[in-house]
């Protein structure tokens, strides 16, 4: 795959770059310990302050066969503009100043506080970056999966692949090609990528009787997005019947996988150029877990396993279908219902 230019930076990039006060942010890195996806996903600041402004090619111009002496209609291309908005993911924690000094380290007690919070920002944060629905929550940013959710008279629809299951016992695999020209996660103009965290120190605060207590006080916020500036570079495999997939039936649970690793491959088919950006297959754990086992078996050589190092050199094993990265991601559902 090609290496990204200098302008697309993961969350361990920007974790590199020294706030103003010259601090290294050290909680992106948290953040990616837990979370794949976000070892992936290029950060880019956005253009505007509540996000970011796309301008996507609608149609190609005219082109035209001339003869000698003659000349030839001008044309043009045409273009439209699309606002991609952030969300703003929040979070206060109020710890009794007495409650933190118990254990005689205030310190440990409060990063054991804060890494509870990351992980809850964490799992929300990855949860939104799939199913995140404006619609239904006007402070959500839009998800992958509510920009792929219709199969029939859908203008994306040849890059939603149909597993065939009928039930509401589905999940989906993700092909994500994540670069500055296909897609990314803007942050506000002006602002920070990543979970932000900030120690506003020891205050008095009301409890629920409105009588005052001091308390060590913190907030956590991580203003983010999706924005997916060609479509083509993110393919959906939907309706994956888990309860095949998982059975204990042996030649059942071998279709199924087949069958999805066959969807793997057309769905590597379906973007026009892999060298693009950076491509990763994203799955939940339960159908990982079983294309990690098929991986294991000698007649599936497009799946592999190797040793490998994260952007903060921590080693893992590297599930791969045909050298694009397979990942895990927790927050994606078993439970889908049918997409038609």
């Amino acid at each position: 795959m090609a290496l990204l230019s200098t302008g697309a930076l993961t969350l361990a990039d920007w974790a590199k770059r020294l706030d103003p006060d010259g601090q290294v942010p050290a909680v992106a890195e948290l953040l990616t310990q837990t979370n794949e996806i976000l070892e992936d996903a290029v950060f880019m600041e956005g253009n505007l302050p509540t996000g970011h402004r796309l301008t996507i090619r609608t149609g190609l111009p005219q082109v035209f066969y001339r003869m000698i002496n003659q000349g030839v209609p001008t044309s043009k291309s045409l273009t439209a503009q699309i606002d991609e908005a952030c969300g703003i993911l929040e979070a206060r924690s109020h710890i009794d100043v007495e409650l933190a000094k118990l254990n005689g380290n205030t310190s440990a007690f409060r990063l054991s506080e804060d890494s509870a919070f990351i992980e809850a920002m964490n799992q929300t944060m990855a949860g939104a970056m799939f199913y995140g629905n404006p619609s239904t929550d006007p402070r959500q940013f839009l998800g992958l999966q509510t920009r792929y959710s219709a199969i029939a008279g859908a203008g994306n629809a040849q890059n939603i692949l149909d597993a065939g299951g009928t039930g509401s016992n589905n999940a989906s695999i993700y092909l994500v090609v994540w670069g500055e020209n296909t897609v990314f996660c803007p942050f506000p103009k002006g602002s920070k990528a990543g979970l932000m965290h900030q120690d506003l120190g020891e205050e008095s605060v009301p409890d629920v009787n409105n009588n005052f207590f001091q308390a060590l006080r913190a907030l956590y916020q991580w203003k983010n997005g999706v924005a997916v500036k060609d479509w083509r570079y993110i393919v959906r495999i939907c309706n994956i019947n888990v309860t095949d997939l998982t059975t204990q039936a042996t030649t059942q649970s071998a279709t199924a996988a087949t069958q999805i690793i066959n969807l793997m491959s057309r769905a590597l088919d379906r973007v026009p150029n892999l060298s693009a950006g950076r491509a990763v297959f994203y799955a939940n754990r339960t159908v990982y877990s079983m294309l990690r086992v098929a991986a294991l078996g000698k007649s599936n050589a497009a799946l592999s396993i190797t040793q490998a190092l994260t952007q903060f050199g921590t080693p893992y094993a590297l599930t791969s279908f045909l050298g694009v990265p397979l990942r895990k991601v927790d927050q994606l559902l078993n439970t889908e219902t049918r997409v038609v």
